[in-house]
């Protein structure tokens, strides 16, 4: 083959990518410009002394740094800076500076690791060190997923100098709403990050070979400690990693959104932020995906921006996939090229450049939605669900044409759009600590070894480690199951979701959990139906009233609570069934309540509960669901 025949040849694979990338919505990769060079373990010094190591990758010529000022793109992460590595040589050979550090405490950085708290003042630090550099024009943004797009929130609370936008992704935020604290309940996946990545991995103690170790062995065993919460301080190997464990037993037991969980609250604290242009990505299954849009509804009534949305139907940090857990929502479900998205961004906002921003997809609207459940509902050539999807353009969240629709729990066992009737009723369940609900996927990050991640049928086996008998979760006896009739037409739900239940209980404290799911009819593929959960939810009963003031219960006694469960787009098909679980635990996703109204995380008795549900017309316990009437 000849050198001409080779050019035509890439020259029409091009055009085929351009073509298929084109039809989803996505950008294609700059071509490069330059070449890289890196200057590594730069100590940068903060206020207080303390020096971070800092990595700056430099577009270069002829072998030097180009003399120009350029933009930079800072990452600032917990997980080693020599992970950046990739994205610093992709932005650089385009014509950024790109800057990664290890934040205090983290691998080759100087000081104690606290959980985000000292990422504002030492990113603002770092932010004035940047802009008095001789390869800075005075400008930079931000990149970086989960910690790290919570590094980003935390620079942007801050207000510092030169920083012109932010792309958090799957970012940490209001950490005492959802998402690490939930309506009071804790997320054991951050026990989990704790024991398997932070104070395992990275951490000043891991610099020891011995103690590196031990700290290994620790996370090798972790499903046994998982097993034996409440965490003691000075009680476990984790005693070797001081701040690590200080923190963890700490927010274990801080149950009330306060000022321990003011860092990256952007709900009560919007008006903290720059007023910069921001754009949120977040997923149906990530693990922040409330928190994303939440803070799109609080970004978007204090700043200008403009703040951009964006929500797949992707687990935490995986928006190049399409397909998640045991489900595929189709090739279009992916990004195919997350860099040369970001850049088509930076270099609208970072070097002026007109191009996509605010005309074209994905950056048409202000808000972006993949609605899932269009699919066939076949079996994929990878033996996955094909629940499919497709992309939307809106112009708000929530949608401005979303008629809120209660959906009431029945004595029948039936989620009717029907009032009950006025007779008394309720269904009472046991609740045993010592056996609580599995969870079988879900909003899941940091789960590895003990969760799994996204889209799954509610049903055992050998993949759920704590529920490996082959049955449904609808089999278990503390789980009430609510069900529509199968639907006469297709439903789409987009938005925000909430569980109003009366409830009581025998104990003084216990937990409420809920659960939205798309169950399947039976088919050729799948002879069972497939029971897909769509999103869940938790209330801690001392924190029915508030989430800043505990209450516990009076035995018997009637109340009110409110479950939010994660948003969602996705349409229940006809034919299909919307179903609602109601119990009280959903473990290891969150901490199992010992319903004894002691302390948080310093428990020492468990106690079985007597939880009741009731579904009359006086006690009409339901759910609320954001039902589109029309698609756009």
């Amino acid at each position: 083959m000849n050198a001409k025949d080779i050019v035509s040849r890439m020259m029409v694979r091009a055009l085929t990518v351009a073509l298929l990338l084109g039809h989803v919505g996505w950008t294609l990769a700059a071509e490069t410009k330059y070449e890289v060079v890196v200057e590594k373990d730069v100590m940068v010094p903060m206020r207080d002394g303390v020096k971070l190591a800092t990595d700056v990758y430099r577009p270069t010529k002829d072998g030097k740094p180009i003399e120009a000022r350029l933009p930079t793109i800072l990452d600032r992460r917990p997980y080693n800076k020599n992970g950046a590595g990739g994205n610093g040589k992709y932005y650089a050979a385009r014509g950024y500076v790109f800057v990664a550090q290890d934040t205090r405490g983290r691998y080759k950085s100087e000081g104690v690791w606290h959980m985000l708290t000292d990422d504002g003042p030492d990113g603002f630090d770092t932010a004035k060190w940047i802009i008095k550099q001789p390869w800075s024009d005075g400008k930079f943004g931000m990149i970086g997923t989960s910690y790290v797009g919570g590094t980003q929130h935390a620079m942007a609370m801050a207000k510092p100098p030169g920083l012109v936008t932010v792309i958090p992704v799957d970012a940490m935020s209001n950490l005492g709403y959802a998402s690490m604290r939930n309506a009071g309940a804790f997320e054991l996946r951050f026990w989990n990050w704790i024991m398997s990545i932070a104070g395992t991995k990275g951490s000043r103690q891991t610099r020891d070979p011995a103690t590196a170790a031990m700290l290994k062995a620790l996370s090798e065993s972790r499903r046994s400690y998982l097993l034996n919460l409440p965490l003691r301080r000075g009680t476990t190997p984790l005693k070797h990693c001081p701040e690590y464990e200080y923190w963890l037993v700490e927010a274990m037991k801080h149950g009330a959104n306060d000022d321990f969980w003011k860092q990256n609250n952007i709900i009560d604290y919007a008006d903290q932020y720059k007023d910069i242009p921001v754009y949120l990505v977040g997923g149906w299954y990530d693990s922040w995906g409330g928190n994303t849009t939440a803070n799109y509804m609080a970004l978007g009534k204090k700043i200008k921006g403009p703040v951009y949305l964006i929500m797949g139907p992707w687990i935490h940090g995986a928006q190049g996939r399409s397909s998640h857990g045991q489900v595929s929502f189709g090739k279009d479900a992916a990004i195919t090229d997350p860099l040369a998205w970001r850049l088509e961004w930076y270099d609208h906002w970072l070097k002026g450049i007109e191009n996509k921003v605010g005309k074209k997809a994905p950056f048409a609207t202000k808000v972006r939605i993949f609605v899932m459940g269009t699919g066939d509902g076949r079996k994929t050539a990878d033996e996955k669900l094909n629940h499919g999807g497709f992309w939307r353009d809106e112009n708000e969240w929530p949608l401005a044409r979303t008629k809120y629709t209660n959906f009431y729990l029945q004595e029948s066992g039936e989620l009717s759009q029907n009032r009950p009737g006025p007779t008394r009723s309720s269904t009472s369940f046991m609740f045993d600590p010592n056996s609580p609900v599995p969870t079988i996927g879900g909003n899941i990050s940091s789960g590895g070894g003990i969760m799994l991640q996204g889209a799954w049928n509610q049903w055992g086996g050998k993949h759920i480690w704590n529920w490996t008998e082959p049955i449904p979760l609808s089999a278990r006896n503390d789980i009430l199951v609510f069900q529509t009739k199968p639907l006469a037409n297709d439903i789409e739900v987009t938005g925000e979701i909430e569980v109003k239940l009366w409830a009581s209980s025998s104990a003084s404290d216990t937990d409420f959990t809920a659960k939205l799911l798309d169950v399947y009819p039976p088919s050729s593929d799948f002879p069972g139906g497939f029971d897909l959960n769509i999103g869940d939810g938790i209330v801690r009963a001392r924190f029915r009233d508030s989430l800043k003031e505990e209450k516990l219960m009076k035995p018997g006694t009637i109340y009110p609570f409110t479950i939010k469960l994660y948003p969602t787009s996705n349409v229940f098909k006809k034919g299909h069934r919307i179903r609602v679980d109601i119990s009280s635990s959903n473990f290891p996703r969150f901490d199992v309540n010992p319903n004894s109204g002691e302390p948080l995380g310093d428990n020492r008795l468990v106690l079985t509960a007597i939880n009741t549900i009731y579904h009359d017309r006086e006690h009409a316990s339901q759910i609320v669901l954001p039902v589109i009437l029309g698609r756009k």
